[in-house]
């Protein structure tokens, strides 16, 4: 009896914690506090040292539930994520997903030797243990703060938000390898598989991860699951693409994004509410993971390493990761602005305490000093990072208002077909639907509720506010009619965005003549339009941009499927050091003159010969100040 009454209280607890958590989230979207930072204290509040007393330090238990949570928050970031964005940023997130996290590995490694004074090994185990960073964190907290950011910056960081843990997973692997032999003699040397490693966290991890989503869009297309069957063997499959990964030396991490990036891309049956069940099993392996995780510390011992902690976590901050971030986007066409930004959402979370157990797990002396560091970085890194990344976006001239639209939908499965989707929408006063000068081609009106009575489209006419219309659309334009029946959307205005207007009927060569950039040859005979059609095909959105030579052309509004008008949008005007740069040579230039002349002055006697051969510097060194200036001025005049 009394075992009873002890599982009870467990079942108790546990369900407590999850509406705690729920509860708390709540109150984070409205203050705007880190949701992950939230959940870290109510699993220190229910710990060892917190009122409640919980006694938790299972590291095994905590690697099996943060493997499980992380594959379905990956997983829901590929699902999300469109090829198109993908592409067009593809480059610039690799190098920050491999380069950026190299670099920020090491200059850790090397400040926690020279400064903190760790060993080499250690130092750059502790450095790949923080380095990557947190998708889940960065991107709750730019959707609480109603953001969007403008340019390239949003997909960057979620690409490489995604894409990162692999590079930080292989080098904690490798360098626990060489702490575990410098720890043992008689160990083996692990150099000869470290690069074997390396090929097989990254190749059979994207191999693996392709595969099994190609897969599982095969058997949803052909297996008559139930509506409540579906997105629970979705999930299931999504942690068994992780585990098959992670069981042949492949980066699951990777695996598990690519499956659900597959997934996404492709026609799926009953998708809208396969994303909503997603959505909700995200937010529950976040509470879960990281109530664990506060569990699992113990504040009272984190005491003797909160100085050093925070001493890594401010280098890493303000250096390792700055340097990591110029040294990737450097080939690349990023402003200044854009480039900060960046630097500064290097969140920490979820996978640096998950790899800080790592060592914990391998037995590793002096393991739990990893742990107890990592874990007080991902606090500095929450506190500090999270609660202004609202704030610098806007700072840096880098926030749009939030176009994602709040709307209620309902959908209803078709079972047979991937085709088209039937949904539902409330009529409201103040929808766009109502005030469209057109009704896109591909959605076809099936009925509508009006009152207590259904009536087909033709006896019921235009809607009216009250009414719920029934449509079948593509699933890929659900999101697009998501926003013609949100009342409460605020669009994207030319306004938002800096530059000259065009229609999207003009010529692209012609545009490109007129103001001096370089255009690739598919570009060179079409419109405006077909461009951005061929770019972005059926998933143009308002805010999309077509990156050209020099410049870019958004997109600010549509006409059904087609972009209507464009703004190209102008440079940035150059940093202050490029604006003083001219007048500093010019005062150099006007010193090394003065200089001369003093010293012709000193010497009487020289020959007409050498008096011939200053004058000539003299001259030379004002050309070089003048033509230092011209650009200067022409920039200005340009920004006028």
């Amino acid at each position: 009896m009394q075992d009873l009454v002890v599982n009870n209280l467990v079942l108790l607890s546990a369900a407590a914690i999850i509406v705690l958590g729920i509860l708390s989230s709540i109150a984070a979207v409205r203050f705007g506090a880190p949701l992950l930072l939230v959940f870290l204290g109510i699993g220190m509040l229910l710990g060892e040292d917190g009122p409640v007393g919980l006694s938790f330090d299972s590291y095994i238990i905590a690697y099996l539930i943060g493997s499980a949570a992380l594959a379905v928050i990956l997983f829901d970031g590929g699902m999300r994520t469109r090829l198109s964005t993908i592409r067009s940023v593809a480059a610039p997130a690799l190098a920050l997903s491999t380069v950026g996290v190299l670099v920020t590995a090491f200059l850790t490694g090397v400040f926690a030797h020279y400064v903190i004074g760790f060993g080499w090994i250690v130092s750059f185990l502790l450095g790949s243990i923080v380095a990557s960073t947190d998708a889940a964190a960065v991107f709750f907290l730019l959707k609480a703060g109603g953001l969007k950011l403008r340019g390239k910056v949003g997909p960057v960081l979620e690409t490489e938000s995604a894409t990162n843990d692999p590079m930080a997973l292989f080098l904690t692997l490798a360098l626990l390898e060489f702490a575990l032999v410098s720890a043992s003699p008689n160990a083996a040397n692990p150099l000869a598989g470290t690069l074997v490693l390396f090929f097989q966290q990254f190749a059979l991890g994207a191999l693996i991860g392709t595969a099994g989503g190609f897969i599982l869009v095969w058997i949803l297309s052909r297996m008559p699951l139930s509506g409540g069957l579906l997105p629970l063997f979705v999930l299931a499959a999504a942690i068994v693409i992780f585990t098959v990964s992670a069981l042949l030396n492949a980066s699951g991490f990777l695996a598990v994004y690519l499956a659900g990036l597959v997934l996404g891309n492709r026609p799926v049956r009953a998708f809208p509410s396969l994303l909503n069940f997603m959505d909700s099993s995200t937010w529950m392996a976040q509470l879960v993971m990281f109530v664990m995780l506060g569990l699992l510390v113990t504040p009272s011992k984190m005491a003797d390493y909160a100085f050093t902690a925070i001493l890594i976590a401010v280098f890493l901050m303000l250096v390792a990761r700055p340097l990591g971030v110029l040294a990737s986007l450097a080939p690349f066409r990023f402003t200044s602005a854009e480039t900060i930004y960046v630097s500064w959402v290097g969140l920490r979370g979820a996978v640096s305490i998950f790899l800080a157990t790592l060592p914990v797990l391998a037995h590793l002396p002096g393991a739990q000093l990893f742990f107890n560091l990592a874990f007080v970085v991902v606090l500095v890194s929450l506190v500090a990072q999270g609660a202004s990344l609202g704030w610098t976006a806007r700072r840096l001239k880098l926030a749009l208002p939030d176009t994602a639209p709040a709307v209620k939908r309902f959908e209803i499965d078709l079972p047979g077909q991937q085709q088209l989707e039937l949904v539902a929408y409330p009529v409201e006063e103040g929808c766009s639907y109502l005030t469209a000068s057109y009704t896109p081609v591909w959605l076809k009106p099936v009925f509508v509720v009006r009152g207590d009575e259904v009536v087909s489209t033709e006896q019921a006419g235009p809607l009216t506010p009250g009414d719920y219309g029934y449509f079948l659309v593509p699933p890929k334009k659900i999101t697009r009619l998501d926003a013609l029946f949100d009342a409460s959307a605020t669009p994207l205005k030319t306004a938002d965005f800096q530059g000259f207007a065009f229609n999207s009927d003009v010529a692209l060569n012609a545009l490109a003549e007129e103001y001096k950039f370089g255009l690739p040859d598919r570009y060179r005979e079409l419109t405006i339009a077909q461009a951005f059609a061929e770019r972005f095909g059926d998933v143009l959105r308002v805010g999309d941009r077509l990156e050209l030579d020099t410049l870019d052309l958004v997109a600010v509004d549509l006409d059904g499927d087609t972009v209507s008008r464009v703004i190209l949008e102008l440079p940035e005007e150059p940093e202050w050091p490029d604006r003083i740069r001219p007048y500093v040579a010019r005062i150099v230039a006007a010193l090394r003159i003065g200089l001369r002349k003093w010293r012709t002055a000193k010497k009487p006697n020289q020959s007409p010969i050498e008096t011939g051969k200053a004058a000539q510097e003299e001259h030379t060194q004002a050309g070089k100040a003048d033509s230092a200036r011209k650009p200067a001025q022409a920039d200005k005049a340009d920004s006028a």
